[in-house]
């Protein structure tokens, strides 16, 4: 058997899909936050968000990882449209 070219500690393929999913989270979510108007609810939120990402940055379990990610999406959703319904 061929010994593997990738250096220790590398990510496997489905381990760095799963770091993409993770990081375009974050960066959709920080945008989501620069609509809100009020600059103290800004800086609260992004706060918030960078602290749950930072509190969770060593999760290796792949289902608390994938379930992570559905409830960021899903708190994602919820600012995105509290913004939209304060637009108009």
């Amino acid at each position: 058997m061929a010994a593997s070219r990738l250096p220790p500690g590398a990510l496997s393929l489905k381990q760095f899909l799963r770091r993409q999913q993770v990081l375009q989270l974050y960066r959709k979510i920080l945008r989501a936050i620069r609509e809100v108007p009020a600059e103290a609810d800004r800086c609260y939120l992004k706060d918030w968000a960078r602290e749950e990402f930072r509190r969770n940055k060593d999760a290796t379990e792949e289902d608390a990882i994938r379930m992570m990610i559905t409830r960021g999406n899903m708190q994602l959703q919820e600012l995105q449209r509290t913004l939209r319904l304060a637009k108009s």
